[in-house]
């Protein structure tokens, strides 16, 4: 999308009027249950990077499936177009444009963390020689617990199969240069990059496509986790050659609390029988599995790597969440993203001119500036003198702004193109001005 003016727009009310009628998407929000006040007000909701708002759908969608359970018993698993047993297919396509993958590359199944631990049985296969796995030094904890966890169970020590890549002293974001020279410098000792789409506590987009080629060049495996980066930013897993990914369904794909996540595995390795990985019921051939043999005969797709049986209802709201997705994608063409993203820029401009005109010196973003590096969130520091920053967050949440906080010191807010307002961003500026002054 085109960013021309949008450095240059004006940082106030009328500017968030007039783009919100002028906004494609606005009848989207629509779609979507807000959080109220005791008033029953909607609350400023700018935290979908940690858990996406419910569709209203969802609760439809689930009552269905429970519906379903108390009619038809165990023979909801092979009933009807809402059949159990397939039911984990009906993500499939909008997951597809969603990761710029294809319908044998990605699966709705499992949590985040549990399904970066079965891809490593797969992509992590280290030896003497080869045997580092390279995270980022301020990495979200399950990576680094997971990363730290295989090193063990295969037999080395994380104090030296371990690498991290951070800031410069003084930076507060990765320099895209540090990581391709730590990939170039573990050269022939790097089994494994393990990187996010986009880091959690800065918001910065990560150049996966460049990531992906530097380990390749040096023969590691590049995997990502993609928890804020799917339905954040465009992206484009088969096309980079990306080995692998995964991803939680509950931040910017609003399907629910602890939702359904998913996984993405190149096509080059989906056939690939040669790969470890744990091995389950789910993962084998559905024409053969109810014969209850005891020989794994592997989909020819990456829904090998399931262990076990989907959980419908939550799998049910994700569904729900991701039509939406697929409404935009009618409109706008197969992926949904490039329209999404197009707005979630804008907003980000416009929010930019905000706080430049009236939070300069108060409050600073370490978010990068540059629109390429940058998804929905941004991520403030407050600095102006007698101002702690865990206060002033406090007093947002009282003032009925809901963002989150994170240690030590960063207030995240991401205004989400699928539901957020421009005047969702000129009230949350206006607020934390106020309570600031």
């Amino acid at each position: 999308p085109t960013l021309a003016g949008m450095t240059e727009l004006a940082p106030d009310e009328a500017t968030a009027l007039r783009l919100d009628a002028a906004d494609p998407l606005r009848g989207f929000r629509d779609r979507f249950h807000f959080p109220t006040n005791a008033a029953g007000n909607p609350k400023i909701y700018l935290v979908g990077n940690s858990l996406g708002l419910a569709p209203k759908t969802a609760g439809d969608y689930v009552q269905v499936e429970l519906d379903r359970w108390a009619t038809l018993g165990v023979d909801g698993h092979f009933t009807g177009d809402l059949a159990w047993e397939p039911y984990h297919q009906l993500a499939t396509d909008p997951l597809a444009a969603l990761t710029g993958g294809h319908a044998d590359e990605v699966l709705a199944m499992s949590t985040l963390t549990l399904n970066l631990h079965l891809l490593l049985i797969s992509f992590y296969r280290p030896t003497n020689e080869r045997h580092k796995i390279l995270i980022e030094e301020h990495a979200f904890p399950s990576d680094h617990f997971l990363a730290e966890s295989q090193i063990r169970q295969r037999g080395f020590d994380p104090a030296t199969s371990l690498s991290t890549v951070a800031p410069r002293p003084g930076a507060e974001t990765l320099d895209p240069d540090d990581i391709l020279a730590a990939i170039t410098e573990a050269g022939d000792e790097l089994a494994l990059v393990l990187l996010p789409g986009v880091q959690y506590f800065t918001g910065q987009v990560l150049p996966m496509a460049e990531i992906t080629a530097a380990a390749h060049a040096v023969g590691a495996a590049a995997g990502f986790d993609l928890a804020h980066a799917i339905g954040n930013v465009e992206l484009a897993l088969h096309d980079w050659e990306v080995d692998f990914a995964a991803w939680c369904g509950y931040k910017y794909l609003n399907g629910g609390p602890g939702g359904t996540a998913g996984v993405f595995v190149h096509r080059r390795h989906v056939a690939d029988q040669s790969l470890p990985k744990l091995l389950g019921w789910w993962g084998t051939n559905r024409d053969t599995r109810f014969e209850m043999a005891t020989r794994f005969d592997a989909i020819p797709t990456v829904e090998s790597w399931q262990v076990s049986n989907a959980g419908i209802l939550s799998l049910a709201a994700l569904r729900a969440a991701l039509e939406i997705f697929s409404e935009v994608a009618t409109e706008a063409g197969a992926d949904p993203m490039p329209t999404l993203r197009a707005k979630s820029l804008q907003q980000q401009a416009y929010l930019d001119s905000l706080l430049d005109a009236r939070l300069a010196g108060r409050v600073e973003s370490i978010t990068p500036r540059d629109p390429a590096q940058r998804g929905c969130q941004q991520a403030l520091r407050v600095i102006a003198p007698d101002h702690a920053g865990r206060a002033v967050f406090e007093a947002l949440e009282t003032a009925d702004v809901m963002c989150d906080w994170r240690e030590p010191n960063v207030i995240r807010a991401a205004p989400v193109p699928l539901y957020n307002s421009f005047q969702d961003i000129y009230r949350f500026v206006d607020t934390l001005d106020g309570i600031l002054t």
